[in-house]
Formats: structure tokens, sequence, C-alpha cells
């Protein structure tokens, strides 16, 4: 079966792939960003359709032989009128699948059983009456709480319940959810193709337990057996929600903004068989935080929320600008012989970050991130999704990965902290003079004075920190022992 996925860099769509790929299904994926993908996936079945479904001036189609479409496209992470996007997205879809040979769109929405709804549900709810007014039939399943390593939720209930022994918790805490495991989530989206009994429908899909968010968060504390107190005060508004996620937790603040938002509205389900239907055990809610852990330890988290560009809000076509620009920018350059083992420096560099630190003023990296917190950026919190592999479009603290080339020993970052310009950092093992370097590069393209300014306040820091960093990273047994 030919099967279109939208959305397939994303979170859900990570998910789903591989489980398509062992049912047998031939796949179109649908990305913003082709080298992004096809540098994590490459399968004789899986077909890449680099497509931006908010230009409308691509010339871009949708092949015509496709069976099922899914529709796996959110935007909450994102500052400004998220809703106009999911809209205008949800409408381009429309457009470039109603010429195919099509026979079901499914679609993964949210709980909207409220009569007041966040502007997060409602503009899934508007998607939903998008896809249906076009001729193609369409399964919706509506989903609250997703419970899985990587997933928002997940990594945000984690923050909190590790970093706060003693929790002063705004009133929303007690608002009801039916939270569901990714597990199951994934056997919902695949299990409903071409099922003509859900077509034109739409499913509540959650877990077997209705919990309240400071329930969940209890429950998670006794899988990590933690000992955690949560006290709820009454007075806390909405924008002091928002403030008080996003410093405590690793979202974004249109993130939190959101998240807040929608954490006021009750999501529990309406009954339906469903589950039953397609033959799905449904995970209580400390069984999928469990299985989650599980996936940690293993290093088998599939995908992150985090390394979604929606996450930090930079712009997607940094990913399509894979060099460095030379003029207009300062530099910062250093070399280092190296004299042990290549491929043990070239495992230093690609486990930077994260647990592990910056090799060198770990402590000053932790107060830039504070500082990047403060105003607004994304700050350290977000670390890394697997301790030592790195690939492209992840997210690695406040930097994004650009370029993770382990054959031509290149890994290039681009900052996603706030400073006044735009700033990258490049680590490359190369060949000189018949010897082996380390070449590490900050680059620095100020905007206006104020870029310039910023430039020179931190250049002391800069000779200290970047002189420490790669003068560590080429140390390879004491560093190694460090791991």
């Amino acid at each position: 079966m030919n099967i279109l996925i939208t959305g397939a860099n994303g979170y859900i769509g990570q998910r789903l792939l591989p489980v398509l790929l062992e049912e047998g299904h031939h796949l179109y994926c649908c990305v913003r960003n082709r080298k992004r993908f096809e540098n994590e996936h490459q399968h004789e079945h899986i077909k890449v359709l680099e497509i931006d479904l908010l230009d409308e001036g691509s010339t871009q189609t949708f092949p015509t032989e496709i069976d099922v479409a899914y529709f796996l496209v959110h935007s909450m992470g994102k500052a400004g009128k998220f809703e106009e996007q999911e809209a205008q997205t949800a409408k381009r879809f429309l457009q470039l699948v109603e010429p195919t040979k099509c026979r079901q769109l499914i679609y993964l929405s949210g709980i909207v059983n409220e009569k007041e709804l966040s502007k997060h549900l409602e503009s899934r709810l508007n998607v939903e009456k998008i896809l249906r007014a076009g001729r193609i039939p369409t399964t919706v399943l509506r989903a609250g709480i997703i419970v899985g390593s990587g997933s928002a939720s997940f990594e945000i209930m984690r923050d909190i319940v590790e970093k706060l022994p003693v929790m002063i918790a705004p009133k929303w805490l007690n608002t009801l959810c039916q939270p569901i495991a990714i597990r199951n989530v994934i056997q919902f989206l695949s299990g409903v193709i071409l099922k003509e009994d859900t077509f034109n429908q739409d499913f509540d899909i959650g877990g077997p337990e209705i919990l309240s968010y400071k329930n969940m968060l209890l429950k998670f504390a006794e899988v990590r057996k933690l000992n955690r107190k949560i006290f709820i005060i009454p007075v806390m508004t909405p924008r002091l929600s928002s403030y008080w996620l996003y410093f405590v937790t690793s979202t974004s603040y249109p993130l939190a903004v959101n998240l807040v938002n929608s954490m006021k509205v009750n999501v529990v389900c309406r009954e339906n068989d469903l589950a039953e239907r397609l033959s799905i055990e449904l995970l209580p809610y400390k069984s999928a935080v469990e299985l989650a852990f599980e996936k940690i330890e293993q290093q088998l988290v599939l995908s992150s929320w985090k390394d979604a560009f929606s996450s930090s809000g930079t712009r997607q076509e940094v990913m399509n600008n894979l060099e460095v620009p030379k003029f207009g920018c300062f530099r910062d350059l250093k070399w280092r012989e190296i004299t042990g083992d290549v491929d043990k420096v070239l495992s230093n560099i690609w486990s930077i970050g994260g647990e592990r630190g910056w090799y060198y003023g770990t402590a000053l990296w932790k107060v830039r991130g504070m500082m990047d917190k403060f105003f607004g950026g994304v700050g350290l919190r977000r670390g890394r999704t697997h301790s030592e592999q790195l690939h492209s479009g992840d997210a690695l603290d406040f930097w994004r990965v650009l370029i993770a080339d382990k054959e031509n020993r290149r890994l290039l970052l681009f900052a996603e902290m706030k400073v006044p310009g735009e700033a990258w950092l490049e680590f490359k093992i190369m060949r000189k003079d018949n010897k082996q370097f380390l070449r590490q590069t900050a680059t620095f393209r100020p905007k206006g004075v104020w870029g310039r300014l910023y430039w020179y306040s931190v250049l002391p820091f800069h000779y200290f920190i970047f002189n420490g960093m790669i003068s560590n990273l080429v140390k390879v047994k004491d560093m190694v022992r460090k791991k």
C-alpha cells in the first residue's frame, strides 16, 4: 500500500515510520528538509518529497498513486498566529492530495469536548473541519496528553518532578486529562488504515485512567522513587503560570503559553469501542512512564519534540543554508594537533553538550543558559536526545545541529540562544602537513551596533572558553574517563 506522511520528521511521524515499514507499506515522506531526513532514514520503501506546505507558490505535487495520507503537521510551539499557519497548511495539503487516488485521510487532533477551548484546541478543531470539507473520507483521532520518551508532555513532567522537591503550582494542576501512551497512539494511527467503519468519523483516544495533572506528577515521582510535595495556589495568573512553566522546564516561551492555555481545559475522552475493535490493550499511565524510561536507558529514543524546529522558533530556512557566511562576520578560529586516537577525539566531539557539558567552563555555559532563559531563549535545559549520537536537525542545548557528518568528521551547530545576530560553531578534523588537527571555528554575524557591542563584550570570555574547550576535546584519555 502507498502511504503519504506529512510531518515525517516530527515526533509522531518518526514513531510511525518503522511500524508502517514493518507492515510492508511503501511510504512517501513529506518533509521540508530532505537532507535532514535522509541523514537518518534510508530504506528501499521510502521516497522523500521536499515540500513546504506554507509555500503557496511551490510547484511540487503529490504522487497520484496514494492510498492513504497522514496529516501530522502541528505548530503549537510557534509564536504569533499559529492558528492561521495550521489552517493554511491544512488547506494546502488538501489542495495537493485531492487530485490523487487517495482513499483516506488520517489526522491526529486534540480532545475538544469542553464548551470553552484553548486557541490550540480550537485550531485543531478548525483543521478537522478543513480536511473534512474535501472529497476524501477523513478519520480523526483526538488525543490528549501523550506519554512517551521524548514527547513534550513527558519531558516537561520530567523536568518538573526531577528538579523540584516542593512545588508551588498554579490551580490548573487540578485540571483533568486522560493520558495515553505513545505506543497506543501509534497503534491507533496504523490500525485505522482503510477501515471503512472509521471513515468520516472522529474518535477520542486515551488511556484507561482519568487523572489530574497533579496526580500525574505524583505518579511520575513514584516511578522515579522521588518524594515530592505539591501545593496549589489559586492566584497564579496565566502569564505567571507561563513564566513558571518556561523557567522550570525546557519549553520555549510560546510553547509554555499555549500549554498553559490548554491545561486549563479538561481533556477527557468520550466513550467509544475503537480500542476493542482494533484489539489495542491500553497501557496505564505509570506503565507508560516506566516504558519511556526503559527506552531512555537503552538509548532507544526514536524522536524528541525538542528536535522539531517549532520547539524553538528558529527559521526553517536555516537548515537549507549549510555554509557558514564569510563576509560581515567575526570569527574565533582555533587549531589543535591531535596526537592520540583521532576516532576518540571524534567521539568526544559527538558527545558534546547535554550531561557531558562543554569540556571547559561548563559553569559559565550554564550561566549563559540561565541568561538566555531570562531573555526568552531556549536555555540549556533541552540537553540532547542521545548521549553519543547526533543527527542533522537535532537540538543540542541552545544549539541546533545543521551538519553531523562523521564520515567527513564535521559537526556544524547554529545558535538558537537569544543573541543580536546569528552564530555558528563548527568542529572539523583535518589533515595538514601530514598531521591530524582539530579546527574549531566560532562565527558571529552581528545585527546592527548592538551585535558588534555584544561580540566585543564577550570576547574575553571566548578566549578562555574556546581555548579550554578545544584543548580538552583533543585530550582523549582524560575526557573519555570522565564520560
